[in-house]
Parts: structure tokens; C-alpha cells; sequence
């Protein structure tokens, strides 16, 4: 392998290791604009995208213990990546593949877990983590307040 080669696949590997996640997507049909407001979108919820040469990427998957992609990458290939959660860069896609019917989710993989795109559909589906956190203090706020609610109903009653 040539040099720059090396040097491409080292930086696919830094990278690969440096996210909990990656996402593939096939970016055919996407104007410069188009892909630079996908850039700008990504890079708002912690992630970012990179055109990839599919060769060099199937390396550097091998390298960084993902595992072999068995030719899993063909045509016009970029890879997200993030340091947050999946679940928001999956959001971004998923929005931004509603206005412009572009990029088509390929597959992904969460850890050594390999996704494929029904379930990334699905992750972008989720509420955010701001979201659940509030669902959750609800629910464990509730019966504190039913509590309170019964005392004071009492207590106007004047029991």
C-alpha cells in the first residue's frame, strides 16, 4: 500500500476508534451546498461526516476491531461519526433525508454491534436524552405530588 494510502487509513482508524458509532450513507445526488448544510446540521448535534474511499474504509474497520464490512460499502459511501450518542446524529439524517430525499442510510454499527437501517430509522424515532430525562423525573415525581395532593385536599376539608 502507498503511503497516502497508509496515511488515509491511519486517519480512518483514529477516527473510527475515536466514536462509539458510525453510520454509513450513500450521499450519490447531494449537491456541495446539500452536503455542506448536512455537514453543519451533524456537526450541531456532536457528529460529523466524511466522504470515505470504500477500500481504505473496509481497512481501516478491520483495523480499528470492528470487524470485516464483507463488501457491505459500494458507490458514493460517507461514514458519521460523533462523540455524543447515536441516537441524535441518526435524528439529523433522518430529517435531513426528508427535505432533500437524500443521503439513503446504508447501515451502522453501535460498538462492535452492527445496525442496519430499519433499525437506525428507529433510534431516530427515540426522544432526545433531555426529553426522556424529564419523563423520567416525572414519573418518579408523580406520587410525591398525588401524596401532597391527598394531604392538602385534608387539611382544606379540615379534617
Amino acid at each position: 500500500m502507498r503511503a497516502e494510502k497508509k496515511l488515509i487509513t491511519k486517519e480512518y482508524v483514529e477516527r473510527l476508534s475515536a466514536s462509539p458509532y458510525f453510520i454509513v450513507t450513500d450521499y450519490t445526488g447531494l449537491s456541495v451546498g446539500q452536503f455542506d448544510e448536512l455537514r453543519r446540521r451533524l456537526r450541531a448535534a456532536g457528529a460529523e461526516v466524511h466522504v470515505v474511499k470504500n477500500n481504505l474504509f473496509c481497512i481501516a474497520a478491520k483495523e480499528a476491531g470492528i470487524g470485516e464490512l464483507n463488501g457491505a460499502l459500494a458507490g458514493q459511501v460517507a461514514v458519521v461519526t460523533g462523540k455524543k450518542d447515536i441516537f441524535s446524529a441518526a435524528k439529523v439524517i433522518k430529517v435531513f433525508s426528508s427535505e432533500f430525499e437524500k443521503p439513503k442510510v446504508h447501515f451502522g454499527f453501535l460498538g462492535k454491534e452492527r445496525l442496519d437501517a430499519a433499525t437506525l430509522k428507529v433510534y431516530a424515532d427515540l426522544p432526545s436524552m433531555e426529553v426522556l430525562r424529564a419523563k423520567i423525573a416525572g414519573v418518579i415525581n408523580a406520587p410525591a405530588a398525588a401524596l401532597a395532593r391527598v394531604l392538602q385536599a385534608r387539611v382544606d376539608k379540615g379534617e
